[in-house]
């Protein structure tokens, strides 16, 4: 049965440079790399050396832990390099193109007519498994377990977030492809949530063979942590499977050509960005060739996704595997005069929750500029109830954030550890006096579960 929800704790960010509704072709990126620390918890095992040549789709490495889960190269050409880290950590596998667009193929089929084991096994030989993650732990997915709900959150609400009514509407016999074979994979419902303020959507409501929930008010409404919290809480030892939507398209694609389609449509934003909007590249791909000429580099912070959770790069890093959006906003890395914009500012310029600043005097409609700044210092970790007026769950953030730090596994147990992922203490780490890095920490509490528990 459907459900209605409004999510009124939370914080929206109405930052400068929302992408516009234009798209036009990335350039040739001349690299791309896939990163094996986007995949949180493999441990990567190469079937290529530097010069080995692939085709887009051949399989680049696959986990030591979980050898049916493969991770393909997102374009034909040739491996230049394999950037390593700290005690021979692969970190990047650099790929240059050779421009000739080769695919590995593999045979088309229906997803109705198959079975679930054979719709598994074909996603893992096409390397599309990677989309699929996982609740609890927020890693990919273990085609061996059986998940007691699917869930897609048609839209984003972090800010500038990209619009995937606009991304697939030219995508909608794809999604529901993708939708069908995932319908197979779980005995539960695929849960399709979309926006209540805006039920318009032809990609999302006219979609069959799913269950459709409305989700508004603040974010993080969009986040799929807060949407399975509500529609049917992750309780120890069950597993719910979550899809981003273009992901979902990608492979309905596989399916439907027998191919890898890398191609994305990626949502260029932030206050740097010249003309921000949507870029149309594969996975992976090299960010100037991304913006090249629509940012403002000087004094510039480059993300990869965005602003709360993304990862920082630059011009010569690599859009994440996860990611459809990149933010370019300025760097926090001046003083500022505590008279005019610091803390004995009127602060009238100042985006705050605290009603020590007259933010909520000025306009719904305002966008603000914000730059990366902490505006402080690390302090002790003190109870402000901060966290609280942010955090859409029924947990208590503080007190599960103090258990992961004195490795109490009982007490994360007990105070819903199952339920959360990092992206779910953003708003926290954004509103934190504190300046604590809670996202870090429940990544870390996370991987103790894991180890320890499941």
């Amino acid at each position: 049965m459907s459900k209605a929800v409004k999510i009124r704790k939370g914080l929206n960010i109405a930052l400068q440079g929302e992408a516009d509704k234009v798209c036009a072709n990335a350039k040739q990126a001349k690299q791309y790399a896939i990163k094996p620390t986007d995949f949180h918890g493999v441990m990567p095992k190469l079937l290529g050396k530097e010069g080995h040549k692939l085709k887009a789709g051949s399989v680049l490495f696959y986990d030591k832990y979980n050898e049916n889960v493969k991770y393909a190269s997102p374009v034909s050409g040739e491996i230049t390099e394999i950037r390593r880290g700290a005690k021979r950590k692969i970190l990047e596998i650099i790929i240059t193109p050779d421009g000739k667009d080769a695919f590995e193929t593999h045979d088309v089929a229906d997803p109705n007519e198959l079975t679930r084991e054979e719709i598994i096994q074909k996603m893992l030989d096409g390397c599309v498994w990677p989309f699929i993650k996982m609740r609890p732990i927020d890693i990919v997915a273990n085609p061996q377990d059986k998940p007691k709900m699917i869930v897609v959150s048609s839209f984003d609400s972090h800010p500038l977030a990209p619009d995937y009514n606009f991304i697939l509407k030219d995508d909608k016999a794809a999604f529901q492809t993708g939708i069908n074979a995932l319908a197979k994979l779980t005995e539960g419902a695929v849960h399709l949530n979309v926006r209540g303020e805006n039920k318009q959507s032809s990609v999302f409501e006219e979609c069959e063979n799913v269950e459709i929930n409305y989700f508004g008010g603040n974010h993080p409404c969009g986040n799929v942590g807060v949407q399975i919290h509500h529609i049917s809480p992750i309780n120890k030892g069950e597993v719910v499977w979550t899809v981003n939507p273009a992901d979902v398209a990608t492979i309905g694609k596989f399916f439907m050509s027998g191919r890898l389609d890398t191609e994305r449509t990626v949502a260029i934003t932030g206050s740097k960005v010249n003309e921000p909007k949507y870029v149309k590249a594969n996975i992976g791909a090299r960010m100037d060739s991304l913006f090249a000429g629509n940012v403002d580099e000087e004094n510039a912070r480059v993300i990869s996704g965005n602003v709360l959770t993304g990862e920082m790069t630059s011009s010569e890093g690599f859009i994440g595997y996860y990611h459809h959006q990149v933010t370019v906003i300025p760097e926090g890395d001046r003083h500022k005069f505590f008279l005019k914009d610091g803390w004995l500012s009127l602060g009238f310029n100042r985006f705050s929750m605290s009603t020590a600043y007259p933010t909520l005097l000025n306009p719904p409609s305002k966008r603000w500029d914000l730059d990366t700044n902490l505006n402080g210092e690390k302090r002790s970790f003190v109870v402000t109830e901060q966290y609280e007026k942010v955090f859409p769950f029924d947990i208590y953030p503080v007190y599960l954030l103090k258990s992961i730090l004195t490795n109490d596994i009982d007490g994360m147990e007990k105070l819903g550890i199952y339920e959360v992922a990092p992206e779910d203490f953003a708003l926290c780490e954004f509103v934190c006096t504190s300046k604590i890095n809670s996202q870090q920490i429940v990544r870390d509490g996370l991987d103790i579960i894991k180890e320890e528990c499941l």
